[in-house]
């Protein structure tokens, strides 16, 4: 079987291949994209030979630099808007309870054997003579007709050169809709306890990656079947089999906490493709296990589970060695997510109103499209009387958020002049003060103006002088 080759730089390549004698193939992920009709711009490439040398020759040609990655014997080449890597055939495995595998040389046979799953080994010659040749020794483009996810060895042996293939056989399932082959899955499930050699680094890139996909339950789910989350991801995996029991206007009646974050968080995925509102989302009920409590007369509650499971985001993203600069959007959305529901009730105060934009800012669209996902009742009338408020909330936000000049909200009267018309110094006093102010204007007693705001102070200001000084003895 031949593959019609119409990208210009790959034909560059198997030029500058066969004037070196080298013996070049377009290799797995390329390769699959391609029989898929998906074109994309990270091609890997597998060298029969020096491969850190020839990508020395690419980079020479196109004027750019090899990045060499000695370990691994591979080099990246970034080309225009290309990402070209290149590794000789080889051999790779882990020893038992190794985060580092073992590179040795090997054929190419060898090179496509070592890889994750069938639809990821079929490689394509980029020599002139052999142009578009599809060597498939273990039939991965019927499996790609199949839709099936399964390894070119036996699935112990593939998993164990890599425990992170397990959690990229989900990651495949949720990205392309396949299934993986009931032994592979039964392996996965025997071999969980694998996947903690991993580094958390190659985890978390996993994991992330699959939180992309179109529909992530599906990957969340197998990892959670096959034991795997439990490892990766234990706030998560705790989820499951704490039920949902008639809270609020929602009426969740009886739902699993984890299988009703999995259909929030897909319902949220259909709209959204921002990864970290996608990862807030499977955040927002995160501390439901640990907050459920049977009142007498009332029921099952989770009094607090938001402000619990926005505290609990730093560890979270610490452990996971997520990038620090997203904690404060999931913090803000977990701690939020309920608000708007309190809101749904028509007597809502602008004093609320004018709070809830505040708090939220500029994440204030996605804290509602959020909250629209999280709308999982079966009776369509129901989904739409909550979609119909929720919506008539967020418009009446944006109204009064736009009026009150409350994007990036703080006191119109700013510290320094706090201090110069107080007669203070840097303290506590003028946070007070400042505070005083704000709540002035929340409360809609003073516009989101700089004259009244500072008219108010100056008509309050030995009163709150004297409360802060209240206050700070008693804080000794």
């Amino acid at each position: 079987m031949t593959l019609e080759i119409d990208e210009p730089i790959l034909h560059t390549l198997g030029k500058l291949a066969d004037e070196h004698g080298v013996e070049l193939y377009a290799v797995g992920g390329w390769v699959r994209d391609a029989y898929m009709g998906r074109m994309v711009q990270d091609i890997d490439c597998t060298v029969v030979g020096d491969a850190l040398a020839f990508a020395k020759i690419v980079a020479r040609y196109f004027s750019s630099k090899a990045v060499i990655y000695e370990r691994f014997r591979t080099a990246l080449v970034p080309v225009g808007g290309y990402k070209l890597e290149f590794v000789g055939t080889r051999k790779e495995e882990y020893e038992p309870d190794s985060r580092k595998p073992i590179v040795t040389e090997g054929t190419l046979l060898d090179d496509l054997r070592r890889r994750d799953f069938t639809i990821n080994a079929m490689a394509v010659s980029l020599n002139a003579r052999t142009l578009g040749q599809l060597l498939d020794v273990f039939d991965g483009r019927q499996d790609l007709e199949r839709k099936i996810l399964r390894t070119p060895l036996e699935p112990k042996t593939t998993f164990s050169d890599d425990p992170l293939r397990m959690m990229r056989a989900a990651r495949f399932a949720a990205r392309f809709g396949f299934a993986i082959e009931p032994e592979a899955l039964e392996a996965m499930t025997q071999m969980s306890d694998r996947i903690r050699i991993i580094s958390q680094e190659r985890i978390t890139d996993e994991f992330m990656k699959m939180l992309g996909a179109p529909k992530p339950s599906i990957g969340l789910n197998i990892l959670h079947d096959t034991g795997i989350l439990k490892y990766i991801f234990p706030e998560v995996e705790r989820l499951a089999g704490i039920d949902l029991v008639q809270i609020g206007e929602q009426e969740y009646a009886h739902k699993d906490v984890f299988y009703h974050t999995l259909q929030v968080l897909d319902n949220l995925s259909a709209v959204s493709d921002n990864l970290w509102l996608r990862f807030a989302t499977l955040m927002h009920d995160i501390a439901k296990p640990k907050t459920k409590r049977f009142i007498p007369g009332v029921g099952w509650s989770f009094h607090g589970h938001e402000e619990i499971g926005a505290r609990w985001q730093a560890s979270i993203f610490r452990r996971m060695k997520l990038s620090l600069d997203h904690l404060p959007y999931v913090e803000k959305l977990v701690r939020l997510h309920q608000r708007p529901m309190v809101l749904l009730d028509e007597i809502v105060t602008d004093s609320a109103v004018r709070r809830l934009a505040v708090a939220a800012g500029d994440a204030l669209e996605d804290l509602f499209t959020l909250c629209r996902a999280d709308i999982t009742t079966k009776n369509p009338k129901r989904a739409e009387k909550y979609l119909r408020n929720y919506d008539a909330v967020f418009h009446k936000i944006m109204d009064v958020q736009e009026r009150d000049h409350l994007r990036a909200f703080q006191s119109p009267v700013r510290g320094e002049e706090i201090m110069e018309l107080c007669a203070l110094t840097p303290s506590r006093a003028v946070g007070f003060i400042k505070t005083a102010i704000e709540e002035a204007i929340l409360e809609g007693i003073i516009p989101n103006e700089y004259d009244p705001a500072r008219e108010y102070l100056l008509t309050h200001k030995d009163e709150w002088l004297a409360l802060a000084e209240a206050e700070m003895k008693q804080r000794k």
